[in-house]
């Protein structure tokens, strides 16, 4: 094996590495623009290139985000509420602060609006790999 070889080897298997916790993910759940709760998205893309994606996701009084999944992404909160999350930490209702600002690892969960508000965030999903 040729000392060029050696390199192209151990570069592809370092970027298998740092993929396969995403592929894994991406098998797991469809991503969050892709699902539907009775007959319609709840999140509609505003932006995307090829590092980020940006959308806006609306949740009346009731409304479900079946389960879906995000990389590493950031959330902001434009109207708050209750909402009931399901992932990999359990089953549990969450105060969703308006103006809130929050910084999540790649997951995959479900979210249900459980009060009587409507619930409104913005997702910044990192398609890169995050520092």
């Amino acid at each position: 094996m040729t000392r060029h070889s050696i390199r192209l080897s151990v570069a592809f298997f370092g970027m298998a590495l740092i993929a396969a916790p995403f592929a894994a993910l991406a098998d797991e759940a469809p991503d969050a623009l892709s699902v539907e709760w009775q007959g319609s998205k709840p999140c509609e893309k505003l932006y995307e290139d090829s590092q980020i994606r940006i959308a806006r996701c609306t949740f009346p009084p009731g409304a479900m985000h079946v389960k879906h999944s995000h990389p590493a992404y950031l959330s902001y909160e434009l109207s708050g509420g209750k909402a009931k999350v399901d992932d990999e930490k359990g089953v549990r209702e969450v105060d969703v602060k308006t103006g809130v600002l929050n910084e999540s690892s790649p997951i995959v969960h479900e979210v249900t609006n459980v009060g009587d508000t409507t619930l409104q965030y913005l997702v910044v999903e990192k398609k890169y790999q995050p520092l």
